[in-house]
């Protein structure tokens, strides 16, 4: 059994002994810690503090609800309770009912065994990590307290956020609902059985789309591996040429994820969701645009097409946020799918993604293949080497860095190497003793050259 501790919340699997794994205590010990660190930095106005509350469709869904709410009520904090929703529909809930925080209790892309608490501040936004590093002192410490019977809150509200969420990404200016209904599109969800198989297709019948449901069951019984990547996708890549459908779109169980299935099955490549979808914006809103290092370097020179500056991150989307607002971009975003439009909202979003995008493939008449043939290629390589426990990552790393000083190099996260044509990007993990390997080249061959190259430099520094 697993329990992760981390500055952007706590996720583990189901069962087993407490500390060791997400059981029914370290759930109230972890609530309980954030409910006295909202105390601490947050000033109610002479009300008790307010969380939002939302989860994924896992199975695990109902009964750690059950006791996140209960335990910010012992908390004297009153509920928002929002129900099956997704992650950007909570962030967005947190602003809308002006609560001063919110839970995401979901595990994203882990399977059905894992759950987490995700945690946000009073803007609907993770925590930074000097929040979330008070957050984990707090439970370390115990260091939390429970008001008399006087002071307990309750739950104020329990309805869905959904419509509104919808209705908020139909209004935007970019997304043309009229454009979209006239291209009398037909598309194909896999929505993983999660709180996707209800936004979704909803929001696609609100533009007139024809909709192909495919594990859009909110009962949390994954029917495939729910991390959107190529592999799991095998369903929906026979479905949509099968269905003569214009396209495929796939969303993981807490829907911050979006990937797209080209009209003859095959993949248009995570990496280009945000690709494709700041290039509409850009057209429309000259600007900036962020990505973390990890991402693909089709971004920057989409960016650069439009006359804006790029800027890079550090992996995660409370760094990538941050950046956003440093310069002031208008779209930005992580390569796995994550698109972050903060003319919405400050979070990664596939609701806004699908909307931009489909109003984009409306205005330009394109098929998405072809769409796609627009950009520049790159292949990004994924590799990782296992490292004896004990290992001194960070001199590793340093010696890297020292190799290649006569390169462009960034090690705000890690150690990011830019070669002309290229790039190859090192990151240790926090949990367990292993070096991740991204490459991007131009094309499968090149990137996997380049990250064995590096593989090659690192064991020879082992």
């Amino acid at each position: 059994m697993t329990l992760i501790k981390s500055i952007s919340g706590i996720r583990g699997t189901i069962g087993g002994t407490p500390g060791d794994a997400l059981t029914p205590i370290d759930l109230v010990k972890f609530t309980a810690s954030y409910s006295q660190w909202l105390k601490e930095t947050t000033a109610a106005a002479g009300r008790k503090l307010r969380v939002v509350v939302g989860r994924d469709a896992r199975l695990s869904g109902q009964m750690v609800s059950d006791i996140v709410e209960g335990t910010l009520m012992a908390s004297g904090v009153d509920v928002i309770a929002i129900g099956l929703a997704t992650t950007p529909t909570t962030e967005m809930a947190v602003t809308g009912y002006s609560a001063d925080g919110g839970i995401i209790l979901t595990a994203s892309h882990n399977p059905k065994q894992w759950n987490a608490l995700k945690l946000l501040n009073r803007k609907g936004e993770f925590l930074n990590a000097a929040e979330g590093a008070r957050v984990l002192e707090i439970a370390d410490t115990e260091a939390y307290t429970f008001p008399d019977i006087n002071g307990i809150g309750s739950v104020i509200v329990r309805e869905s956020y959904d419509r509104k969420h919808i209705d908020a990404v139909l209004a935007l200016p970019l997304v043309d609902v009229d454009a979209v209904r006239k291209a009398k599109f037909k598309v194909v969800v896999d929505a993983v059985n999660s709180v996707g198989g209800i936004v979704i297709p909803a929001l696609l019948k609100a533009m007139g789309v024809e909709v192909i449901e495919l594990n859009c069951t909110p009962d949390g019984r994954f029917a495939h591996n729910p991390e959107p990547i190529p592999e799991h996708l095998t369903e929906i890549s026979a479905l949509v040429p099968a269905s003569k459908a214009d396209l495929g779109i796939v969303v993981d169980p807490d829907v911050d994820r979006l990937a797209l299935v080209n009209e003859d099955g095959t993949m248009f490549g995570e990496e280009y969701t945000l690709v494709a979808v700041a290039d509409y914006v850009l057209s429309q809103t000259p600007g900036n645009t962020v990505s973390n290092l990890s991402s693909s370097r089709a971004l920057a020179d989409i960016t650069a097409k439009h006359g804006g500056s790029y800027s890079a991150a550090a992996v995660g989307e409370v760094n990538v946020v941050t950046k956003m607002r440093e310069t002031d971009a208008v779209i930005g975003g992580e390569g796995n799918g994550g698109v972050i439009y903060p003319a919405l909202h400050s979070g990664r979003d596939a609701l806004v993604g699908v909307a931009l995008l489909l109003t984009y493939l409306a205005k330009t008449g394109k098929k998405l293949s072809e769409l796609k043939a627009t950009y520049p290629a790159y292949y990004i390589s994924k590799n990782r080497i296992d490292l004896v426990p004990g290992t001194d990552v960070d001199g590793i790393l340093a010696k890297m860095k020292a190799k290649y000083a006569s390169e462009k190099v960034n090690d705000i996260d890690g150690v990011k190497i830019d070669f002309p044509t290229e790039w190859v990007h090192l990151r240790k993990s926090n949990t367990e003793p292993i070096i991740r390997i991204y490459a991007e080249s131009k094309d499968k061959a090149a990137a996997e050259a380049l990250a064995n190259r590096i593989i090659a430099d690192i064991k020879g520094l082992l």
